[in-house]
């Protein structure tokens, strides 16, 4: 299929999406035997993580907190990528490892608050999105979302799937928040699934993806390609990017993922000392939004985001800024903190505030923050 092709087929997806309708089917009775049966057997050998995530909410860098600076508010929702399932420790989930790096950029405190759920699809959206914004004291300065993987294994139909996910962003950016968006993992990088199970879950994991991409960019959020970037790279080295489970990322992986959401999620609260222009060098270009979604799918770690302002102070409507943000490591590692009255606490050893997260057990933990500025 041409990229012209895709990109109308994403375009279909997401105009369904925004007039309420169905799913668009892609594959026949026949083919969708053979899928089942190749999910089945590749169920047979995934192992499954019993354990809950870490419980990582709680204050980042609290060494920037002399200045007096309002801490910065990081909100997380989605599944269980989002949530850090598979790791043992907090300071090795994503939401961990992006509160740290944004803490060191921005040179304020972060508090970090994750309301994502393992197995949650794009129709449990709109009640953590609540659990965010009902929460006493402001809305969340910028939110993460990651979702879609189980919205592919569990046939939700695409565009019921997008428009779940729009009507997501459109609240939280009604609420003032930023939005930066993990779209779809690429699952036919999952080590034990084999072909033709292997094409089909990566053909519908980047049609999802580009979707999602044109469905958040019009309401004015970001996304960040997670897709291609967990393919090669996890399919080269499963033994060190896959969990213990064989399907959730390592800490290894999930830091993969950060170092690829983070420039995003700075650049959107104003951080990255980037230009927001395309810089044609780097293969990058403001492009009609279906076809930035489709060339993102393809290629991890790219960023789509709404194209910037023309003369006219407008942008160009139904077009997209396609972004490769630069990505550098930083030095420091470490897990949530306790904090001062009146801020958030952290998960210490044995100790967090288990009600207030739905967490009674608490779990702690250090991590490595794997992403910086550019130089």
């Amino acid at each position: 299929m041409s990229s012209t092709s895709r990109a109308r087929r994403v375009r279909r997806i997401a105009a369904v999406a925004a007039y309420g309708g169905g799913g668009v089917g892609l594959l026949g009775g026949m083919a969708v035997g053979v899928l089942l049966t190749e999910a089945r057997l590749a169920r047979r050998t995934v192992g499954w993580w019993e354990e809950e995530p870490p419980f990582a909410d709680g204050r980042y860098g609290s060494d920037f907190a002399a200045d007096g600076a309002r801490p910065l508010l990081l909100g997380v929702l989605g599944d269980s990528t989002a949530a850090g399932q598979g790791v043992a420790l907090a300071g090795q989930t994503p939401g961990a490892r992006l509160a740290q790096g944004l803490a060191a950029v921005a040179e304020r405190p972060v508090d970090l608050v994750n309301v994502a759920l393992p197995g949650a699809r794009s129709d449990d959206l709109d009640r953590q999105a609540g659990m965010l914004l009902d929460r006493p004291g402001p809305p969340p300065d910028v939110v993460v979302v990651i979702v879609g993987a189980n919205d592919v294994t569990d046939r939700v139909p695409p565009a019921r799937s997008v428009r779940l996910l729009a009507d997501a962003v459109r609240r939280l950016r009604a609420a003032g928040c930023e939005v930066v968006v993990g779209t779809c993992p690429d699952l036919g990088s999952v080590e034990p699934v084999h072909q033709p199970l292997r094409w089909v879950a990566r053909r519908l994991s980047r049609q999802l993806a580009a979707a999602q991409t044109v469905a958040v960019v019009e309401q004015g959020g970001r996304t960040v390609s997670l897709g291609s970037l967990l393919g090669p790279e996890f399919t080269a080295n499963p033994a060190e990017l896959f969990g213990p489970d064989n399907y959730h990322p390592s800490a290894e992986g999930y830091a993969t993922a950060a170092t690829a959401v983070l420039p995003t999620l700075c650049a959107a609260l104003g951080l990255w000392p980037e230009d927001e222009r395309p810089e044609a060098a780097r293969r990058e270009g403001i492009l009609p939004v279906e076809q930035a979604a489709v060339q993102a799918a393809a290629e991890g770690g790219t960023e789509v985001t709404p194209a910037p302002p023309t003369s006219t102070g407008r942008p160009p409507a139904r077009w997209a800024l396609l972004k490769f943000r630069r990505r550098r490591r930083l030095p420091e590692e470490t897990g949530p903190e306790e904090t001062g009255p009146g801020g958030v606490r952290g998960a210490t050893e044995g100790e967090v505030e288990g009600e207030a997260a739905g967490d009674p057990g608490g779990r702690s933990g250090t991590g490595t923050v794997i992403a910086g500025p550019p130089d």
